[in-house]
């Protein structure tokens, strides 16, 4: 038996842009720690795992080093291969996580997320992270529920595009991944987003990260509509909606690769 694996740049226009994630549907679970070694060889930011429950799909997902309750790039490439490798016609689809169901609507080329929002809390800006990311930021946040990431703002675009961070130090300095962000230029507002945590220094375009990134902005610039852009060096750009508890990210995603892993790794 081969297992199929697709690899898709999510939240872009064409390959080589947006945050590449590895998507595997399986026909039911494999064992955690062969998933695991599975992420581990792809090697990417997170490898998607999906598995058919009735019309619907359980999803996982898998950094290189852990599983994480909550990836919105490899999301959207799931949905993405589901319609355009596995024959999939529904106008949206249903995904059951950790993180409770999550729905991807298709409209035209693009593809949307239904998350939640996460709510964050104001802290006391930590001097440490600070200097490890090679500016001090204005002020700090931190989700009020289950806290993986901390949010950094500073005061412009140029002061997120020239971060150069220490990342030996920004591990060293704090347990969490660190969100920073500022107005934009040319959209409202910009961010990126580290883990070394999770052997992810960078990560190029971070749905996730999003679900506090955009209550922020919306009540800070008092509107609900948002354009994004994630400034790494691969870059991506988001549409988002907060509404009610929901935020919805539009993008859409390109298939890298198609491939199969290799009948030994299945059987295991």
């Amino acid at each position: 038996m081969k297992l199929p694996i697709f690899q898709v740049d999510a939240f872009a226009d064409d390959v080589f842009t947006g945050n590449p994630a590895a998507v595997m549907p399986l026909e039911h679970w494999l064992p955690d720690e062969l998933l695991q070694n599975i992420a581990m060889e792809n090697n990417l930011s997170e490898t998607a795992f999906l598995v058919p429950k009735g019309d619907e799909f359980e999803l996982r997902w898998f950094t290189p080093v852990a599983e994480v309750r909550l990836c919105g790039h490899a999301t959207l490439a799931a949905a993405h291969t589901l319609y355009e490798d596995l024959g999939y016609e529904g106008d949206e689809v249903r995904f059951h996580t950790q993180s409770g169901l999550l729905r991807v609507r298709r409209s035209d080329s693009q593809l949307t997320l239904d998350f939640p929002q996460t709510r964050c809390r104001p802290i006391e800006v930590d001097l440490g992270v600070c200097a490890a990311l090679g500016a001090t930021a204005s002020e700090a946040l931190i989700p009020a529920e289950n806290p993986r990431d901390i949010l950094y703002v500073y005061e412009f675009e140029d002061d997120i595009a020239g971060l150069r961070p220490d990342f030996a130090a920004l591990k060293a300095a704090t347990e969490f991944c660190v969100i920073v962000t500022a107005p934009g230029n040319e959209c409202d507002f910009v961010s990126r987003f580290f883990a070394p945590h999770f052997s992810i220094d960078e990560d190029p375009v971070t749905g996730s990260a999003h679900c506090a990134l955009v209550p922020y902005w919306a009540r800070r610039l008092n509107s609900q509509n948002l354009k994004a852009r994630q400034l790494s060096a691969r870059g991506g750009q988001l549409d988002c909606r907060l509404h009610e508890d929901r935020v919805f990210m539009s993008g859409t995603a390109t298939t890298f690769m198609r491939g199969h892993v290799v009948p030994s790794i299945a059987q295991r």
